[in-house]
């Protein structure tokens, strides 16, 4: 028991002061294995760790590879810079911070990358705010609400690696308990923007304007990817407007309509349409919405007669940066697996089922949610509890009459709380990109990204408990 909290500490200081996730998970996990007398050394990383790494990237690597490459693409040709820019003029500067929030939004819940996302809608928003003398120091927390909480984990249908990695676990697709879903997008929206826009107001009666580079004019950052000449906004968000609406399609109707008994076969794992429908789907509608942007792209380029980066260089830096992400991830995955295989992590398990016994909607609210701190990703914290408890969560939710898509909600939306502490990796990207401090940001960051989605969190288990999924 020593070993694992040990591990576990050491591997959130070392990943808060920027140590790579990708040594660390190893060496971490092999450190809580010599506290167990009972468990070899080197058997424990080949035959446990490296075993639970493999079968994540089995899983997931067509995820992650899609959704890097349409990111990029969507970068590149300007189609997201178009949907930022068109979301804003709409909304206009008196209403800065939900036009960054809608902008941003509207791009995660098509796929497009947090990362991406915050690059594009930085400069726009940072000239929106001055216009609007809002504190610089506010920008973080807005693209925060708007892509790391309820098109992550909470609105049906989202394509991101949060609302996928539940699908084999619980045999649901991306489109699992939508109403609840819904509540809790909602709850997170609204009392988020609520929070953002009393923050404001205080700013304002203060006379702060937007920061000490209120005289200066607005330059581009130099960490961002210069963005080309943007689409025209109907080109820009029809890949968007396709990726949800096939992902639902296939989803619901095409693959369970067709006659998919060969899964049953050994050869394809011996399992049901049900369980890889939702991973499929995903695939699918990632992968057409590429080839749509793609065409989209070449002919905005052959319309303005403008070359900018190629198709070939942006897949290429689109598929290169698909590769860390899922390595941090694969590698937290086997760090559990490594752990879950230690005698200490029994009593570890015993007492987090012995919370609200018969409810596991509670246990596996504060298990993803401390994992997910602890490993400072929701991914990461996710797919270490579904590894060592999915199955006990579902049997469980059996006993219970618990719907599967009940237990897939409650998953996602549960990764999207402490994982965004001041280690994890999004956040401290958001804040190089913004040049502002943890000191100066990450108050408001945290009631947005943190204490806000456990709020929906706690509604929606509530709701859940007593009306079940829907």
């Amino acid at each position: 028991m020593a070993g694992i909290v040990f591990a576990l500490v050491l591997l959130i200081a070392l990943a808060y002061r920027g140590v790579s996730v990708l040594v660390l998970a190893p060496l971490c996990a092999l450190l809580a294995v010599l506290f167990s007398p009972d468990a070899p050394l080197f058997a424990s990383y080949t035959q446990v760790f490296m075993k639970a790494l493999g079968g994540f990237v089995i899983a997931f690597f067509p995820l992650f590879l899609l959704g890097a490459v349409f990111g990029k693409l969507m970068e590149a040709s300007g189609a997201a810079l178009a949907i930022a820019q068109a979301i804003v003029r709409w909304l206009g500067a008196q209403q800065a911070v939900l036009a960054i929030v809608g902008a941003c939004a509207v791009l995660t819940y098509g796929g497009v990358s947090l990362f991406v996302v915050a690059f594009a809608v930085f400069p726009i928003a940072a000239a929106l705010f001055r216009a609007a003398q809002i504190p610089k120091r506010l920008i973080p927390a807005t693209i925060a609400l708007g892509a790391f909480t309820f098109t992550m984990t909470a609105l049906p249908g989202t394509p991101a690696i949060q609302n996928a990695i539940p699908m084999p676990f619980f045999g649901t697709t991306p489109f699992a308990a939508p109403g609840l879903g819904l509540i809790g997008g909602a709850v997170m929206l609204g009392f988020g923007w609520w929070w953002l826009i009393r923050r404001a107001a205080a700013a304002r009666r203060a006379g702060e304007g937007y920061g000490a580079e209120d005289a200066a004019p607005l330059q581009p950052d130099a960490a961002a990817p210069q963005a080309p000449s943007s689409m025209p906004f109907g080109m820009a968000i029809a890949p968007v407007v396709l990726v949800i609406a096939l992902n639902y399609l296939l989803a619901t109707w095409l693959w369970p309509a067709l006659d998919t008994s060969y899964l049953a076969d050994a050869r394809f794992g011996a399992t049901s349409v049900q369980a890889v429908r939702g991973i499929w789907a995903v695939i699918g509608a990632l992968s057409a919405a590429i080839v749509l942007l793609a065409v989209l792209w070449w002919l905005a380029q052959r319309a303005r007669r403008d070359q900018g980066i190629g198709l070939r260089a942006a897949l290429e830096e689109g598929a290169g940066a698909s590769v860390m992400p899922l390595m941090n991830t694969a590698s937290q995955v086997g760090f559990g697996a490594v752990i879950a295989s230690l005698a200490g992590f029994a009593l570890i398990r015993d007492a987090v089922l012995g919370i609200a016994p018969g409810n596991p909607l509670v246990s596996m609210s504060i298990a993803i949610n401390i994992l997910a701190g602890i490993t400072g990703s929701a991914s990461g914290g996710m797919s270490i509890a579904l590894q060592t408890l999915g199955a006990t969560w579902l049997e469980m939710g059996g006993a219970a009459g618990i719907a599967p898509d009940l237990l897939h909600r409650v998953t996602a939306i549960a990764t999207g709380g402490l994982d965004a502490l001041p280690h994890n990796g999004a956040v401290i990207t958001l804040l190089g990109i913004c040049k502002l401090t943890h000191r100066q940001s990450y108050l408001d960051i945290f009631v947005v990204a943190v204490a806000v989605p456990v709020l929906a969190l706690v509604c929606v288990v509530t709701l859940g408990s007593f009306f079940g999924s829907f």
